[in-house]
């Protein structure tokens, strides 16, 4: 049997900048959709490589050979027993199979199975061209892309999650005709917006991520462009004598949203430290996309690390700009800070009665009346301290009222433990102000101190139990108020805290 011929492949979408939370995730089921497709096909290939950047979504597949293998079809007729009669010659049934099949009764095989044997005509079908089944495998991988909402533009009829401008279609050297989201198949890519935006050619597949980095300035590979935008952030925070806070989420973020990562050290004024690290981190990781700097002791330092898409020919400028943004977000918090710290947490009790918690369970504060009594009850159950306990539950929601985290609503539990400190509260109850919320998400520690860990169980029994009493339990599609979530941390403050 004569080698069948293999080229590399090479696809790409190119659009407008793509959802970068989503990126990674439409990655990968793209390469997953081109392989399924290619396999359901009957096609074996190599090793396959997926690329995502800003603008682009792209998969390279190496040794996909040029068409189908050929097919053996089997179709079974009637059982030989049943096939023939007495005098030997066939019946109309059997007669019948063979004309359905075109050919004579006696090119019919025989086939035997465990349950007799029986006629059969076996054929085989040449394998269709690769040019002839691509268009379609890459336009169900598309179809297939988890994309809650799918978007239209200018006239046409297609729908992504952006706007489409280029495909690229590539088998070995050869454009692979045909039309994919309303665009024509090309070899033409697109290079940084800016940076390079005309076409450029490519030659064939292997070249595609070498001919974007070297003449596009886009590093297509995203694990490639994560790394080197940690290295560059380390280098930076290295050489302002501390070290990048460098969140794996937000590193996902940032890679999706540079193709050419070029990086950026900022300032701010000292005096800002003076706020709660937890806030200055929270506006820079989650507003601004900044990597914050900490020294050796994990104290903050008054930088930042930003990662711009271009190679600017200015930089001050760039950098003061983003110093710019940052100032008043940073005041802001500064001012809710000192404002907050005028009232004692507990005077926020009576607030809670203007929040509502569910409409048959009542508010907040109902809710917290609730929770002091469980925690009570639970404290003398595991010898910790009631009253702590309980004074503990009627704080524990104090903090939703307050500036700071009416504006930063994630610092919700980590204030509360600034708030209480200040007002002179046990150590352990501020402790316990922050952990209730532990675990927060899979994989995150539970509550350490019993106090802390009373509140925690107290407050997840109280809504499950409310929410499951009046009727309100989760569906399979919808669970509002986070059930399999506070059933789950329940579980593991009790197993893990060794709570009998």
């Amino acid at each position: 049997m004569s080698q069948v011929e293999t080229n590399d492949l090479l696809v790409e979408i190119g659009t407008e900048e793509l959802p970068p939370k989503a990126l990674p995730a439409l990655s990968e089921a793209f390469e997953a959709g081109i392989r399924d497709g290619l396999a359901k096909a009957g096609l074996n290939f190599g090793a396959v490589h997926r690329y995502a950047a800003p603008r682009r979504l792209a998969v390279l597949v190496h040794e996909l050979p040029m068409q189908q293998p050929e097919r053996r079809l089997e179709r079974r007729g009637p059982a030989v027993s049943a096939a023939f009669g007495p005098d030997g010659r066939p019946t109309k049934a059997t007669e019948g199979f063979a004309r359905s099949c075109g050919v004579e009764v006696a090119a019919l095989t025989r086939v035997a199975t465990d349950k007799g044997e029986w006629l059969a005509h076996v054929s085989t079908e040449p394998g269709a061209p690769l040019a002839q089944l691509l268009p379609g495998i890459v336009e169900a991988a598309l179809a297939a892309l988890p994309i809650p909402k799918r978007m239209r533009w200018g006239a046409r009829t297609q729908e992504f999650v952006r706007p489409a401008h280029w495909i690229v279609l590539l088998h070995g050297t050869q454009v692979v005709p045909g039309e994919i989201l309303g665009l024509p198949t090309g070899r033409e890519t697109r290079g940084h917006r800016f940076h390079h935006p005309a076409p450029i050619a490519i030659p064939k597949p292997a070249a595609y991520a070498p001919l974007l980095a070297d003449q596009g300035r886009v590093l297509a590979d995203f694990a490639s462009r994560r790394e080197a935008i940690r290295n560059q952030a380390v280098r930076a925070a290295a050489g302002l004598g501390g070290e990048a806070v460098i969140r794996p989420e937000l590193l996902d973020e940032v890679t999706a949203l540079v193709e050419w990562p070029v990086v950026l050290v900022g300032s701010f004024e000292p005096r800002f430290l003076a706020v709660p690290n937890e806030a200055l981190i929270s506006t820079m990781q989650d507003n601004q996309k900044y990597f914050p700097v900490v020294d050796a002791q994990g104290r903050m330092l008054p930088h930042f690390i930003t990662i711009m898409n271009i190679e600017s020919r200015d930089p001050a400028q760039v950098r003061a700009g983003n110093e710019r943004v940052i100032r008043p977000r940073f005041s802001d918090a500064e001012f809710f800070w000192n404002q907050d710290r005028k009232r004692r947490l507990d005077s926020h009790v009576e607030s809670l009665k203007t929040v509502v918690f569910q409409q048959k369970l009542g508010t907040l504060h109902d809710k917290s009346g609730r929770v002091a009594q469980l925690a009570q009850t639970l404290a003398g159950v595991l010898g910790a301290d009631a009253a702590l306990a309980a004074r503990a539950a009627q704080l524990a929601k104090c903090d939703l009222m307050t500036n700071m985290v009416g504006e930063f609503p994630e610092l919700q539990g980590t204030m509360g433990r600034y708030y209480a400190a200040h007002d002179g509260e046990a150590a352990e109850l501020a402790q316990a102000l922050e952990e209730q919320y532990r675990p927060r998400f899979a994989g995150d520690a539970i509550a350490t101190s019993a106090t802390g860990r009373i509140a925690a169980l107290a407050d997840r029994l109280d809504t499950l139990v409310g929410i499951f009493a009046i009727g309100q339990p989760p569906s399979g599609a919808k669970d509002p108020f986070a059930l399999r979530r506070a059933a789950l941390g329940a579980l593991r403050t009790i197993i893990e805290g060794g709570l009998e």
